[in-house]
């Protein structure tokens, strides 16, 4: 009987390979995140006015790096899901001017393609190249979800693609890269000692 219980799948062992530090990380992560959202809203109200969706589309990488960042620093399977998924919730209770929706369909399509994306790479490589490569990779499923949701399909196909392009191009940079420069320095600075990304940096 003991036996059978052990073998039966449950969600304590999924969230026992993170420690109460790993929780807390996320979470606070996923609460600034919800945080800067509020503003970056504001920031793409006077960007579209000024140029546009490919003005707005340069922002991109910011919504997304809270989630890279703690994969990034934990480096465990799960990390993405748990991260994104509480900064869906988060975000949602303290409003969205694109509707709760998106919150939890955006959360989605960045946890699954970050679980997958690092699933491949067996969490073992952390380089610069990596986590752009990461950043960039969130941007087309989003992107796909959002053009049916808000109506980008009205856009012009020439106004469609390069707006994709600059969104890849900022989940690359103001994701991937920013992941990078913020996790190397904290790393530096002697806050992230009992977190994996200490022990293993620049790999």
């Amino acid at each position: 009987m003991n036996q059978s219980l052990s073998n039966q799948p449950s969600s304590q062992s999924f969230f026992a390979r993170f420690t109460t530090l790993d929780i807390v990380l996320m979470a606070m992560l996923a609460a600034a995140n919800a945080v800067m959202t509020v503003y970056l809203s504001q920031v793409n109200q006077l960007l579209n006015s000024l140029g546009g969706p490919i003005a707005t589309s340069t922002t991109t990488g910011l919504y997304m790096v809270y989630g890279l960042l703690a994969v990034y620093i934990i480096r465990k399977p799960g990390t993405a899901l748990i991260t994104y998924g509480i900064g869906g919730v988060v975000q949602a209770f303290m409003g969205s001017a694109y509707g709760i929706a998106s919150c939890f369909a955006a959360a989605a399509c960045y946890l699954v393609v970050a679980e997958v994306y690092f699933a491949l790479t067996r969490y073992r490589k952390w380089n610069l190249g990596v986590l752009m490569g990461a950043g960039a990779a969130l941007v087309p499923i989003w992107f796909y979800v959002a053009a049916h949701m808000f109506g980008y399909t009205k856009w012009d196909t020439s106004v469609l693609l390069i707006a994709l392009v600059v969104r890849i191009l900022s989940g690359a940079v103001l994701c991937g890269l920013l992941t990078k420069w913020l996790g190397t320095g904290l790393v530096k600075s002697g806050l992230l000692l009992r977190f994996a990304a200490a022990k293993r940096e620049g790999a």
